[in-house]
């Protein structure tokens, strides 16, 4: 096959601390049935790249489940191959440093380019196009950058480029960025290009966007691809909260389509019934996925399959994985529950005025977002302020009156 796919799905996801505690961030569901990797392999399968190595590391049990044999993906062909990579001995010390543990792999592929992509963005893109453009412009290396406001371009690998699009500058995470055209994480490598790089490098955490790049740009041909649709890291809480909640905007105002026959987005799914909608319930802007059950009110939020909303609850703003339950007359505002969670009767989470930012860790909440971990069971009449993280380990039964204050954490 002309074309070997790599997808680095082994990043920890520190900043979805509770959602990333037991999987992988690739793994960590998103907009209802999915996962965050259905992305990148829906768009290997529409591109025709069938060719497929995913490169796991931390928590990788739950991954392999979702992936299995690739099945859903078209992966499971007698001309596709999907194989997931798990270091033998050391840890993955880099990007580029996961990705020459595994040479032997790359050698064996017969590959004429390699198509470097991570697995934990949301976004629709046609690889073919950003090949097509490596192969016409006789490039060593391909990147594909996209134009963010200056004021996030830190966080970024930063490019500058002329207007044939020959990169002549390349900085990782600038301090002070001179330019807004950040990478995406998405290379395309000649094999023997790439292999020559992994060969003669010997630094021990080896990475793409501090070492690789930087090195190939005096003397090598590396152009960039500039992709112009939706793309989203949901890296924090408040990037997968509100890129959920994007995708319940008016037909109009959707920025990635999720309903376009001619690019699905595919995935494993569980045999659930359909949706059941109860003759008081209300909903407003909502994405409900099969096997929920809503008698109560929900809005402006995403549910995940077998969630429950029982009479009198109300569930806004929120995001509720797989088999939620919110017992009646529970009120859930702002929130990000993790599977198998029980909200107790008439118990109140993320709620109130008090906007507090987390105490333990600021950096992770600070916007009124409460985010509850897996299998937890709040009582009856319990309050939970905004910015806690109530983590899947935590007791809340014998909590001192009930109450849990903003920007509280419980472990």
């Amino acid at each position: 096959m002309e074309t070997l796919a790599l997808i680095l799905a082994g990043g920890r996801g520190s900043r979805l601390d509770i959602l990333s505690e037991n999987r992988v961030k690739p793994s960590v569901p998103f907009a209802g049935k999915y996962r965050i990797i259905d992305f990148t392999l829906s768009n290997c399968s529409n591109s025709g790249i069938f060719n497929i190595a995913i490169l796991t590391q931390y928590l990788p049990f739950s991954l392999n489940d979702h992936i299995g044999s690739g099945k859903p993906w078209d992966l499971d062909r007698r001309d596709s191959k999907v194989t997931l990579l798990q270091p033998h001995s050391d840890w993955y010390n880099g990007t580029a440093d996961a990705v020459r543990k595994n040479i032997h792999y790359i050698e064996q592929s017969n590959s004429k380019y390699v198509l470097i992509l991570s697995g934990d963005h949301i976004y629709k893109m046609d690889y073919r196009k950003m090949i097509d453009q490596h192969i016409e412009s006789k490039a060593d290396l391909t990147i594909a950058c996209k134009v963010v406001d200056i004021k996030d371009a830190h966080r970024f690998g930063v490019l500058e480029a002329d207007d044939k699009n020959k990169i002549f500058n390349f900085v990782e995470k600038p301090k002070d960025p001179k330019s807004n055209l950040a990478s995406m994480g998405i290379y395309v490598f000649n094999t023997e290009v790439l292999l020559d790089q992994l060969r003669n490098n010997t630094i021990q955490d080896l990475d793409f966007g501090k070492h690789i790049i930087p090195g190939m740009i005096e003397n090598m041909s590396v152009f960039a691809y500039k992709f112009y649709d939706y793309w989203q890291d949901v890296g924090t809480y408040d990037s997968y909260l509100q890129t959920n909640l994007e995708l319940i905007e008016t037909v109009d105002k959707i920025p990635l389509d999720m309903y376009d026959h001619n690019w699905k987005i595919y995935t494993k799914s569980e045999e659930l019934p359909a949706v059941k909608v109860g003759s008081k319930a209300l909903i407003r802007q909502a994405l409900l996925s099969n096997g929920s059950i809503v008698a109560g009110h929900v809005e402006r939020s995403v549910l995940s399959p077998g969630v429950i909303v029982h009479p009198l609850a109300k569930v806004s703003n929120s995001v509720l994985l797989n088999n939620v339950q919110i017992k009646a007359g529970a009120i859930v505002e702002n929130c990000i529950i993790d599977k198998n969670t029980v909200v107790g009767e008439n118990a109140m989470v993320g709620f109130g005025t008090d906007n507090t930012p987390n105490q333990e860790n600021p950096g992770l909440l600070s916007s009124g977002i409460t985010v509850l971990g897996k299998g937890i069971h709040v009582p009856k009449n319990m309050v939970i302020g905004r910015n806690c993280r109530i983590f899947r380990t935590a007791d809340l039964e014998h909590v001192p009156d009930n109450i849990i204050r903003s920007g509280s954490t419980i472990r």
